[in-house]
């Protein structure tokens, strides 16, 4: 069957997915954007639950109840932060594994839908159309390897990206 790709311009919490990702920080603190959004909507158990875990390396995923969100999880990861030092080569790798993790999380979890926020495009300065290159590639790549998914919902946050992501997709 093949996976159907969206784009929703909307708020990520608001999606009635099996899983949507958490654009999270190194520490899984509370954080700003799509993170705060989530969190607020997921209520206090979700931070609690963050706090045990304590961390995430860039590029993993951890997988968390949603709580009180539509979703009934949540994939979280960690993205580069874009305007560092480091070879642009090894931030784009890194962000495309945010992708491939989160797909592979929610394959193991046998999901059939999942919605991912413009990861890394926000607070961490990511170009939204780097960003929307490396999110179409990169999912459809490790969509490859794990059968699952029949749904994958990019949401963004403004019709202008929106349309980056619709463009993308088309190509």
């Amino acid at each position: 069957m093949p996976v159907a790709y969206e784009v929703h311009v909307g708020r990520i919490e608001t999606l009635a997915l099996d899983a949507i990702v958490n654009p999270a920080n190194a520490r899984l603190l509370p954080g700003g954007g799509a993170d705060g959004a989530i969190r607020r909507a997921a209520g206090r158990e979700l931070d609690l639950l963050l706090e045990q875990a304590g961390g995430l390396d860039e590029g993993a995923a951890l997988v968390t109840p949603g709580f009180r969100l539509p979703a009934p999880w949540v994939v979280h990861t960690v993205a580069p932060i874009w305007p560092t030092g480091r070879p642009e080569r090894e931030k784009t790798a890194l962000l495309a594994q945010c992708y491939r993790s989160c797909i592979e999380a929610a394959a193991n979890l046998q999901l059939k839908s999942i919605g991912f926020p413009a990861i890394g495009a926000g607070a961490y300065g990511w170009p939204i159309t780097r960003a929307a290159d490396i999110a179409i590639s990169s999912t459809r790549d490790a969509i490859a390897r794990f059968a699952s998914l029949e749904r994958v919902v990019f949401c963004c946050f403004t019709e202008n990206d929106g349309a980056i992501y619709r463009a993308r997709l088309s190509d």
